[in-house]
């Protein structure tokens, strides 16, 4: 009797225990891989400019199957997958165009946008073709920027997608360093390079507090992308390209691959 008192007991642990377990593991599954449709807004760094592989029908937008949301949305395989990111994107050209396809069955929102409206392209063009003090003139114009109105902007945006997404996980991706410090590089000095990866750091700390007022979840690549900057010997991310200048400063594949879709999924 005490035996079989004793089984039965110890049956009981077990099949708590492997409750248990099973809960969580259908937890950690379910944060992995979100019920509902997924939706990948923002610029050129969430629509794979510089990734290569663009579909044709995307136009200037460079939407390319090589960038983290369509390797995403191949692996998961979410209800719906609506990809509108656009190269050169602003935060009114997301709010104008990017979020028709959001709804109450959206169940991921991932974005990454702001650094075109702090002038992104003025900067490395700057940076590029000037001295020191040019270019960090125009990097602090745009880190005034980033101070002053870059963060209303921002909030116009997270609260459209809120609005038009009720349901959705948000997951707002910020940019990495650009470059490596410290080491022999031609064509930028060390305090062109400092100073870039200073107003990277800078833009991202003001996307990351706004996401998180409204309740988003903020994906930080720029340790994913350590030891791959320009610069590095191992660079995920484009130089200046003469070749084709749109590519400039944006990740290879690579770092769509390796940098940015880790973060997703660890976040998503």
């Amino acid at each position: 009797m005490r035996r079989s008192r004793l089984a039965a007991f110890v049956s009981s642990l077990l099949l708590a225990a492997g409750t248990a377990l099973t809960g969580a593991a259908t937890a950690q599954a379910s944060s992995l891989a979100p019920t509902g449709g997924y939706a990948a807004l923002g610029d050129s760094y969430s629509s794979g400019v510089g990734a290569g592989s663009y579909i044709s029908s995307s136009g200037d937008c460079k939407r390319s199957t090589k960038a983290y949301p369509y390797l995403w949305a191949t692996a998961h395989s979410p209800a719906s997958f609506d990809f509108t990111a656009c190269s050169g994107a602003r935060t009114g050209d997301v709010l104008s165009g990017q979020l028709g396809p959001l709804s109450g069955t959206t169940g991921l929102v991932s974005l990454s946008v702001g650094g075109n409206d702090a002038g992104f392209a003025d900067v490395m063009t700057t940076c590029t073709t000037q001295s020191d003090s040019a270019c960090i003139s125009r990097i602090n114009t745009a880190r005034a920027y980033v101070d002053s109105t870059l963060p209303g902007k921002l909030d116009s945006v997270y609260s459209a997608i809120r609005s038009k997404a009720p349901n959705a996980h948000v997951v707002v991706l910020g940019y990495p360093r650009f470059y490596q410090l410290g080491t022999t590089c031609l064509g930028f000095s060390e305090a062109k390079r400092k100073a870039i990866n200073d107003a990277s750091d800078h833009l991202n700390t003001a996307i990351a507090k706004r996401a998180a007022n409204h309740g988003f979840t903020f994906g930080d690549v720029r340790p994913a992308f350590t030891g791959h900057e320009i610069c590095s010997g191992d660079s995920w991310l484009h130089s200046v390209n003469w070749l084709n200048i749109g590519e400039s400063y944006h990740p290879k594949a690579p770092g769509q691959s390796g940098g940015y879709l880790p973060v997703l999924n660890a976040n998503d």
